[in-house]
């Protein structure tokens, strides 16, 4: 039989075609240091295009081979006939313009990057911290400074790292592909932080793009999506006090009232092309606003890196990048870092329910609906135009759930609140009949996102006790804050859309139709302590014709303002943590736009003035008065005095702590005073007057009860004991019970 096995130097020949067109499928078994075909001496093969000439000298003494250009596309073959043992060696070359470089490591000398345990973990879904293997990491190798890459892909034909280092070209560095687990690797020697790279990958059908890495830890954003390698070993935190004492945090007991805050317009500087701020300038300009506004924690729209701003942060390319429109990695931590310092907890939104087209992004990543299902009735939201996670699959669970824990770790993120839960819950989310596909069940239920969720919440809370596990979640999905040991989906916190929507409601009635629509403000009251609520005032309500806070309260200029102080003091007596968005404090009488800061100079005007005053003193007060958080999520912490009072509009009740203190609320939603107004009270003593929001310090009248009044053993409301008070107009009213 004929002898079809071609002669080394025919093999050789193919292999370097191969390596030339970038298609050789096991570059590490080709190129480097390997013992020769054709005798007992080693080879050296190295691709260098632009090199003229390239020799191979020994890194441990004396030694050196000039290779042979074997191809004038940059191929060089060393022979060594008198060495059998591999050694440690470098390449050094001539460039056409007689330029020398060198000596050099070789990329193809080195072994593998990742762990054989680290691979099992991956694609078994339980790597937590998938971000130390993944990626780009200047590191150390043999004495070698230099960058190690790893990627998944497993569907790709080929992947390599292109980037500064080699001029973009994919031909230089192809990566190994570890074929147990589809991830490739490469380590490049003689490189370090601030390179700019991407992965070219070429599909099994042989087409070729560029991908970002999506762990990058560092990124572009806009036009140039480059990720760019950063060290996250160079940052010293000084929030030891902080984050000591965080796991020993009860947040169900203690006050939490948050601010909303979207960077890019939150301010801007006009005098400088209207620019963003940067990470060190909110480090003082935010911070100083928000400690001095008395707010316990700062909830950041998404900061994740982002191409378009418009999605306003929603839309994530970088999962692991902190987005460099305001500053690098580090200043973002400094932020953080200097939060924790002032006694400010941070919050991100984290957006793990879906992910933008964009060429550089998830999608189709290595040709393949590797991050998101094949079928779009699966894997698209037609609404929104992205890709849903399919969760499904064990490496994009353990992306998603170790990208919570890097926020967690990394950067110290004091909680993530889960944007569009809703949207993960249900297959049929904004779909048509026809347009998704049941469970297994038949069902209409995403199960692996409900699983992928609860066990999302356990691994957080185990790693990081004293976080906040936040849920964005508008239907009647039940347990969604309650622990998944009881059939819940352990989130700490649910986002209360209900009460948001019906308090607006309510308060957008003229006052003289209110008693009409009294249910609208106390149907919330019957689910409250179904799960563990969020009181939210958040961008999503006065955006895209929804109008502002101040547009949307009823009336003539005095009694918008009534309004509005009406209701957030009555939010902030409502049981429920607190949040509300930027531009609530001045009351901003336009919509937010994401392209503008808030209006800042309205507080040259004293009712904006008297909003933003108001605010603070609620800070002050919920944080300093037991009563009105200590017990949110308890119903011993409220008590109905009187619901049903629709003709005059008045709502009425008690709120407790655990020590027994007691503050009665009184709310008047009509802009009639309540002259000599008997009501009753739960026990006997001085009912002093600690907020009225009806004060000429927040531009109200004035009306008010001379700091407070004692209870008389006189019958009212069903209730042993009552008080004679002054109900102001359009206001609401808070007495503390002193004994």
């Amino acid at each position: 039989m004929e002898d079809t096995t071609p002669d080394p130097e025919t093999a050789d020949r193919r292999a370097i075609e191969s390596i030339l067109k970038a298609e050789h499928a096991d570059p590490f078994s080709f190129l480097g240091m390997h013992p020769s075909a054709v005798g007992s001496g080693l080879v050296v093969r190295a691709f260098r295009p632009g090199a003229v000439s390239l020799a191979v000298t020994r890194a441990d003494g004396p030694g050196r081979w000039t290779a042979t250009r074997v191809d004038d596309a940059g191929f060089f073959v060393a022979e060594i006939p008198d060495e059998t043992q591999p050694f440690v060696y470098r390449l050094s070359w001539e460039s056409e313009d007689g330029a020398s470089h060198g000596p050099f490591a070789d990329p193809y000398s080195f072994w593998t990057v990742i762990g054989e345990q680290d691979l099992y973990y991956f694609g078994e879904g339980t790597h937590r911290r998938a971000w130390d293997k993944l990626g780009a990491h200047p590191e150390v190798r043999g004495g070698v400074p230099g960058v190690s890459f790893a990627v998944w892909a497993p569907n790709a034909r080929r992947v390599s790292a292109i980037g500064d280092f080699n001029f973009w070209d994919g031909r230089v560095n192809p990566m190994r592909k570890r074929v147990e687990s589809g991830i490739w690797e490469i380590f490049i020697p003689h490189i370090g932080a601030g390179q700019h790279y991407k992965f070219e990958i070429v599909s099994q059908d042989g087409h070729l793009f560029a991908k970002s890495d999506p762990f990058a830890f560092f990124s572009q954003h806009g036009t140039a999506t480059a990720s760019i390698v950063h060290d996250l070993d160079r940052y010293r935190w000084s929030d030891g006090e902080w984050m000591a004492a965080r796991p020993q945090a009860d947040l169900y007991r203690s006050p939490v009232s948050i601010y909303e805050v979207h960077l890019g317009s939150w301010a801007r500087v006009p005098e400088d092309g209207d620019r963003f701020l940067t990470y060190r300038e909110f480090s003082d300009r935010l911070l100083d606003h928000v400690v001095e506004m008395g707010f316990t924690h700062i909830e950041l729209m998404p900061v994740s890196e982002f191409p378009f701003d418009g999605s306003w942060g929603y839309q994530v390319c970088g999962y692991f990048s902190p987005t460099s429109r305001f500053g690098g990695p580090d200043e973002f931590r400094e932020f953080i870092d200097r939060c924790h310092q002032r006694g400010i907890g941070v919050i991100l939104d984290w957006v793990p329910a879906h992910f933008p087209k964009d060429p550089h992004g998830l999608g189709r990543f290595d040709g393949t609906a590797l991050y998101e299902h094949e079928d779009p009735r699966q894997g698209e939201h037609t609404d929104w135009g992205t890709l849903i996670f399919n969760y499904g699959r064990a490496e994009v669970r353990n992306f998603l759930i170790a990208n919570a824990l890097f926020w967690l770790d990394e950067y110290h993120i004091d909680g993530l609140r889960v944007d569009a839960v809703a949207s993960m819950l249900y297959l049929d989310y904004s779909r048509q009949e026809g347009q998704w596909v049941p469970n297994q069940h038949g069902g209409r239920e995403n199960l692996e996102a409900i699983e992928f969720l609860r066990r999302l919440n356990e691994i957080c809370y185990e790693e990081h006790p004293g976080i906040m596990m936040i849920a964005e979640e508008s239907t009647a999905f039940r347990g969604v804050s309650r622990p998944v040991s009881e059939g819940g989906l352990g989130f700490g916190f649910k986002w209360n859309m209900g009460w948001m929507h019906d308090f607006l409601s309510y308060m957008a009635h003229e006052p003289v139709h209110r008693k009409y629509h009294h249910g609208e403000a106390t149907f919330a009251m019957i689910y409250a302590y179904h799960e563990s609520y969020m009181l939210v005032l958040s961008h999503d309500e006065v955006v895209h014709g929804k109008k502002s806070l101040l547009e949307k309260m009823p009336g003539d200029r005095w009694q918008q303002f009534a309004n509005l102080r009406l209701f957030l003091a009555w939010m902030f007596a409502h049981p429920g943590k607190k949040l509300l968005f930027q531009g609530a404090e001045v009351a901003q009488s336009r919509e937010w736009d994401h392209n503008q800061s808030v209006d800042w100079h309205l507080l040259q005007f004293p009712e904006h003035r008297g909003i933003q005053r108001l605010i603070q003193d609620l800070n002050r007060l919920y944080v300093k008065e037991p009563a009105i958080h200590e017990l949110d999520h308890r119903p011993e912490g409220f008590e109905w005095i009187d619901h049903l009072d629709t003709e005059r509009s008045l709502f009425s009740f008690i709120r407790r702590s655990h020590g027994g203190g007691e503050v009665v609320v009184v709310v008047n939603a009509t802009p009639v005073v309540r002259r000599d107004f008997r009501l009753g009270v739960a026990a006997p003593g001085y009912y002093r007057e600690i907020f009225n929001s009806d004060s000429d310090i927040y531009g109200g009248t004035n009306v008010g009860n001379l700091g407070g009044v004692s209870s008389q053993p006189v019958e009212s409301h069903w209730r042993e004991h009552s008080i004679v008070i002054q109900i102001p107009p359009l206001a609401t009213l808070m007495l503390r019970r002193e004994n």
